[in-house]
């Protein structure tokens, strides 16, 4: 007879603490890991927890998070207990109305629930920050919390409550003193749950945010963009102090109940203390919190505020500092992850001073008439930028913009793994079946289809649905037969790693890689491709225009352009600063510098709404053939 072979229970369990917990030891280990890399781990450092800690946004994000969580799981408790009781004693047709009502926002995806409410409050004129972020998570917490209560409520005695006022018991004290303990098992339950749903949520807060108000979430979602090992950092931190609310929760009180009877009435006497003190420290702490508040609004009120809207990842935030002391003013800083997610703000009624967005969009924001003039009297640090950056279609007379960061889109290579004859292929070595396999594609509609069109030799500008039709099918074709992985900007640690043997990738990021892997080098092939520009522009909205065009003219200036080089990467539109790093502190990697030579290359431009939605559903059947 055959035995069967058995996994027994404790190794089961084992494999599950294997699968849940090894990514949050691995995040641990490279949090203090001596190098960016977040997948080879080059020796022991603290330089992240010392780079997070003098990280002002991550400070501010964890005190706004903890607060927002805070505050949104009281409110939301109580809400939903009154809620939950009052409920039972209503007519069913209500009551199930309600409920069916309640159970909308849970079953919504969250990103349903964040445009309504980002539309409710632009609808009602409501300025987003901290206030609207706070409303936001106690709509969406209070649902959990009348799902958790609710059942306790439905199997409790109501004649309890009646009893307790017969014998002369007030309402309220039926409520505290009978309802509220039989229903604490629940409001416990949906109060963890809330604090849980709003200390964890992104998506509703990324939209319903704004005037620089950030939690940890959308932190480190911009954090992201680029290899930031900060992350680990901050995750780590996280997981500690769970570990150790954890252990005060669960740990003390089974100590506590094993304490002697003496210890047990010294602590009841230090409670009476306690007790006793309680309301008038609540009050003393109120008054302060009361009176912080309004000290730093009084204080803000006598300083100009500067409002900047950046992508994620692209400014040393240290400068902002620097000119808020050189200034005296205030710097509202914030971050969106794409261009259109920028625009998209913008068009939900969020209002910004400055921003930083990419050639074809500030094409947009002319046409739409939503930027105003550069005022070129206050840019004295004109002649520092490079001057064919002022020659461009999307503002000929560069009257709107300031030059800020530009590159090109070009293959990162394994010296050691590619032919550098194949290279004379061009973007035609991507379907080169010898690398099968071994291609990193940019997860991005407009960049694909440029490789094909240039490999094709037709414009990356082109709005000929034949020519479009015929770029979707060298994709497909690349698909089925070299079977690339699409990576967004994860591609630089995976490169970093030597994972691959080519990638598309941006120039500034090819330059970051092979500064950290020798092994690597970067060529635009010859049929052309995307130069990008990204400029600093100022809105219509904005009040203070000397102000936003003394922070134009800050950012050029040689020394600050050199620091946020060296935070960002790539090239700088200051033109020492721009020569330093492709000579001198990334010396041996000017492949990676941007040719605009070449008749070839060319810069995105708008697209309308008709081409843009036939582009994306070619690009939704590439990435799902």
């Amino acid at each position: 007879m055959n035995k069967k072979v058995s996994i027994g229970p404790k190794l089961y369990i084992a494999l599950c603490f294997i699968f849940f917990y090894l990514p949050i030891a691995i995040t641990m280990l490279f949090s203090f890991n001596s190098s960016k890399s977040l997948t080879h781990f080059t020796g022991f450092s603290f330089r992240w927890y010392e780079k997070l800690i003098t990280d002002r946004d991550i400070i501010s994000a964890v005190y706004v998070s903890i607060s927002i969580a805070i505050i949104s799981t009281l409110v939301s408790t109580v809400l939903g207990t009154i809620t939950s009781i009052g409920l039972s004693r209503s007519r069913k047709v209500l009551k199930e109305w309600v409920l069916s009502v309640n159970d909308l926002p849970i079953m919504n995806p969250d990103i349903v629930t964040a445009i309504g409410l980002m539309i409710l409050f632009s609808s009602i004129k409501l300025g987003r920050g901290y206030l609207t972020m706070l409303l936001a998570h106690i709509a969406f917490c209070t649902p959990y919390v009348i799902t958790s209560v609710y059942p306790k409520v439905r199997r409790m005695d109501h004649n309890l409550a009646n009893a307790a006022m017969d014998l002369g018991a007030t309402p309220f004290q039926a409520l505290t003193k009978v309802i509220i303990p039989m229903l604490k098992p629940g409001i416990y339950a949906g109060m963890l749950l809330a604090f849980t749903m709003s200390l964890d949520d992104f998506v509703v807060s990324y939209f319903v945010t704004g005037n620089g108000v950030q939690n940890i979430s959308i932190v480190v979602y911009n954090m992201t963009k680029r290899t930031n090992p900060t992350i680990n950092a901050l995750s780590t931190l996280l997981i500690l102090a769970v570990v150790i609310i954890l252990i005060v929760v669960n740990v003390i009180p089974a100590i506590a109940k094993r304490q002697h009877r003496e210890a047990n009435e010294i602590a009841s006497k230090g409670h009476g203390v306690w007790k006793k003190f309680a309301p008038v420290l609540s009050v003393i702490l109120a008054i302060a919190i009361a009176g912080g508040c309004v000290y730093g609004f009084v204080k803000e009120q006598n300083r100009q505020v500067l409002r900047v809207f950046n992508s994620g990842e692209y400014m040393d935030t240290n400068l902002l500092t620097k000119f808020e002391k050189e200034y005296d003013c205030e710097v509202v800083y914030e971050t969106y992850d794409s261009n259109e997610s920028m625009y998209t703000k913008l068009l939900s009624g969020a209002e910004y001073d400055i921003l930083v967005p990419s050639d074809y969009m500030v094409e947009r924001l002319i046409k739409e008439d939503r930027i105003q003039p550069v005022n070129w009297d206050l840019i004295t640090n004109k002649d520092n930028v490079i001057s064919n950056l002022f020659e461009n279609e999307y503002d000929p007379e560069n009257k709107y913009t300031v030059p800020y960061y530009w590159g090109t889109v070009g293959i990162l290579y394994n010296k050691n793994i590619v032919d550098k004859a194949d290279l004379a292929q061009g973007w035609e070595i991507l379907k080169n079946k010898k690398y099968a396999g071994n291609i990193y594609m940019y997860d991005s509609e407009r960049d694909s289809f440029m490789v094909a069109l240039k490999a094709l030799g037709y414009s990356m500008n082109t709005s000929n649905h034949d020519e479009l039709k015929k770029a979707y099918d060298w994709l497909v074709d690349q698909r089925e037969t070299m079977h690339p992985v699409y990576a967004g900007d994860d591609v630089i640690d995976n490169m970093i790693s030597g994972n691959k043997a080519m990638a598309v990738v941006y120039s500034g990021d090819g330059a970051y890689i092979m500064s950290e892997n020798e092994d690597m080098d970067f060529f635009v092939p010859e049929q052309g491709s995307n130069v990008w520009y990204d400029s600093m522009v100022i809105t219509k909205q904005c009040k203070d225009t000397k102000l936003a065009n003394e922070f134009l003219n800050f950012m050029l200036r040689e020394d600050v352009a050199k620091q946020n080089t060296e935070y960002v990467g790539y090239d700088s539109a200051v033109k020492s600063v721009y020569e330093y790093f492709r000579d001198d502190e990334y010396e041996g990697i000017s492949a990676c510098a941007p040719d605009i030579s070449n008749p070839l290359n060319e810069t995105f431009k708008y697209q309308d709404t008709e081409l843009k939605e036939f582009c994306a559903g070619l690009w939704t059947k590439v990435k799902s053939y």
